[in-house]
């Protein structure tokens, strides 16, 4: 009998951390981590870069935006959803990495205000805009020309700013490591 309960106890040793109401650990499955929803309106997006983006104007102005910079996917996947404003001279600039550019398109799941998507090449120049984009909406929105980047501002201010097909882009951001 002593030596039974002595073998039970030493069992109970041999898993460090683990205490008698515990129980063997060892058949059970380790615990998947739960992936974060990044379009919940609950997730704490971290602070994103920062930069500047400036586009000459029809009007022969300078128009500047002061822009958060979305260059992951889950930043480019969260983007503006949430956001109850967003002030003029503001914005947000995606970036994608590729080799070649694409025809991106967006949508507006989960946000709140009125947009306007600049859509901008390789080369600097805006390809094309889609102006007001209906808040929530699953809508897809494009230009139907492949782009580099595209810069979203709040509704209307493309066509205040002068901005269109052909604008020239210049774009003060951190350089990707």
């Amino acid at each position: 009998m002593k030596r039974a309960a002595l073998l039970a106890l030493l069992a109970l040793c041999a898993c460090p951390g683990q205490s008698a109401a515990d129980g063997p650990k060892a058949h059970e499955p380790p615990k998947a981590h739960a992936k974060k929803d990044v379009t919940a309106e609950d997730y704490p997006a971290p602070p994103l870069p920062r930069g500047h983006v400036v586009l000459d104007g029809a009007f022969g102005g300078k128009a500047a935006v002061e822009v958060e910079i979305a260059n992951t996917p889950a930043t480019t996947e969260r983007g503006l959803m949430w956001r109850r404003e967003l002030a003029a001279g503001q914005g947000m600039l995606f970036i994608f990495d590729q080799e070649e550019e694409q025809d991106h398109s967006f949508w507006m799941k989960n946000t709140l205000i009125p947009l306007d998507m600049i859509f901008i090449g390789a080369n600097l120049r805006v390809v094309g805009v889609v102006e007001n984009a209906e808040p929530r909406t699953l809508t897809s929105r494009s230009v139907g020309y492949p782009s580099r980047y595209v810069l979203e501002v709040p509704g209307g201010w493309s066509a205040k700013a002068g901005v269109g097909a052909g604008t020239k882009v210049a774009l003060d951001v951190p350089v990707a490591h």
